[in-house]
């Protein structure tokens, strides 16, 4: 038998994952999906690909998610999917009437070597003279390729790319944020026009995942990016997208910069105080305007809480985990208030993690770096060398459980808390947020092991 082949960071005497700490490549591509106005989600393969993926996002977002499914049978399996995809798209064009079909292929379908493509190209034919016929937007998502993120940074490209090229030049920004929370994309908003740029955020669930109550049943959540704002995109002014991890061939902004030449940078996800002024000083150098005030003093407050709080957080054992640049970014914001991170593990393995983790964070006290890594791999690593807290999102409580230690929850998925769609990362108020909820974490951990009990700090 031969073994496979470890990531980076990685020694098993196992072949197998065993708790993963990465959700599957499609339900990256459905969320991002979700972000697009009037856009179905669309998966070729079995229904239950489709069914743990609406309630995995469900869970979260605590808002009505439909994916459609072209629904292998066993006789799909064997003999192929066309009947079924093509099926279940003129379904959706007829039952949603939606203005993109967003079509990811899950494992099955990729396995057996469907020929999407060859099948949209049919599709084209027998609908081209339907009126308002629907974007095809197709991305291939087969989860033994890579992790959610890997899904969703595939299809914002995707989308992007299917934006006509002749586009007048205009004054559009492309912001490409990750997988961020929906108050992420909302702050992002009013932040770029703080600064008078205009954005268009791909994708943008901000609404479409966290909005109002309805009075009245919509068959599609209202909001999204409109693909008009996508079609805009060639001739943008300016396009950023938020990674370190990433490579470039998979992101929108290198797409719009090699194929329109649209002025493209790469920044860090503004997380912390160093990530945010970077952020800050980009869109002052492309909007021409000075940091404006609310930011400035957002900035003060923030320094002036570290002051009061460094001697909670100090020397103060953290070991993060999660997906690669979210996890990185927690780890940077970590140090930056005088934390020690004794860990840093990511689900998903991403080609270049170690090496960008260990330019970014502070050479004098690095961290174990895991890559790849699933629940066990993390839990011995902090087994091995105990922390005082862990910092994640909510797959970890198990293992805080089991060994006794804090866990401060955040990013994606939140499933044992309220809120988390509602949680702020980014920006100078992001980091201040996640200061009081570390500090406050600590305290009430210590005040409840405390002997003594105590009521003032």
């Amino acid at each position: 038998m031969i073994a496979a082949k470890m990531p980076p960071g990685i020694s098993r005497n196992y072949a197998s994952s065993c708790n993963a700490c990465r959700q599957c490549t499609p339900l990256g591509a459905c969320l991002a999906f979700k972000g697009v106005e009037g856009a179905v989600p669309f998966l070729h393969g079995s229904q239950g690909c489709a069914t743990y993926i609406r309630r995995y996002l469900i869970s979260h977002f605590r808002e009505p998610m439909d994916i459609a499914s072209s629904s292998f049978s066993e006789e799909a399996a064997i003999f192929g999917g066309e009947r079924n995809f093509l099926l279940g798209i003129e379904n959706v064009m007829r039952q949603y009437r939606p203005r993109v079909i967003g079509i990811a292929t899950t494992c099955l379908s990729e396995t057996i070597g469907d020929d999407v493509p060859g099948f949209l190209r049919l599709l084209h034919e027998r609908v081209k003279d339907q009126k308002d016929v629907p974007r095809f937007v197709h991305v291939s998502t087969p989860s033994y390729t890579g992790s959610h993120i890997d899904g969703f940074h595939e299809t914002v490209r995707a989308l992007v790319a299917s934006a006509p090229g002749s586009v007048s030049l205009n004054d559009r920004v492309g912001v490409f944020p990750g997988m961020v929370s929906p108050e992420d994309l909302r702050f992002l908003r009013d932040v770029f026009g703080d600064f008078g740029l205009n954005p268009v955020l791909v994708p943008d669930y901000s609404d479409t995942l966290d909005g109002p109550a309805w009075e009245n049943y919509h068959e599609m959540a209202p909001g999204g990016t409109t693909l008009g704002e996508i079609d805009q995109l060639p001739g943008a002014m300016a396009a950023v997208d938020f990674t370190r991890c990433v490579p470039a061939k998979h992101l929108a902004g290198a797409h719009l910069h090699q194929a329109h030449g649209v002025f493209s940078s790469r920044l860090a996800p503004p997380v912390g105080i160093a990530a945010t002024d970077a952020w800050m000083k980009w869109m002052g150098d492309v909007s021409g305007r000075d940091l404006p005030d609310r930011h400035t003093r957002e900035r003060g407050r923030l320094v002036d809480a570290l002051v009061d709080g460094h001697k909670y957080l100090s020397g103060v054992r953290v070991a993060v985990y999660g997906e690669p640049d979210f996890a990185l970014s927690l780890a940077v914001i970590c140090s930056e208030f005088g934390m020690k991170v004794t860990l840093l593990a990511a689900g998903g393995a991403a080609a270049d993690f170690p090496a960008v983790a260990q330019e970014a964070l502070p050479s004098r006290d690095l961290p174990r770096i895991l890559n790849g890594a699933d629940f066990r791999d993390i839990e011995n690593a902090v087994e091995a060398n105990p922390p005082d807290l862990l910092l994640g999102h909510s797959k970890g409580y198990a293992m805080a459980r089991r060994l006794g230690i804090p866990l401060v929850r955040a990013g994606f998925p939140i499933h044992d808390r309220f809120g988390g769609q509602r949680m702020l990362h980014l920006g100078y108020a992001g980091a201040q947020r996640l200061l009081d909820l570390l500090i406050n974490t600590l305290l009430d951990h210590r005040q409840t092991e405390s002997p003594v009990g105590w009521s003032y700090l």
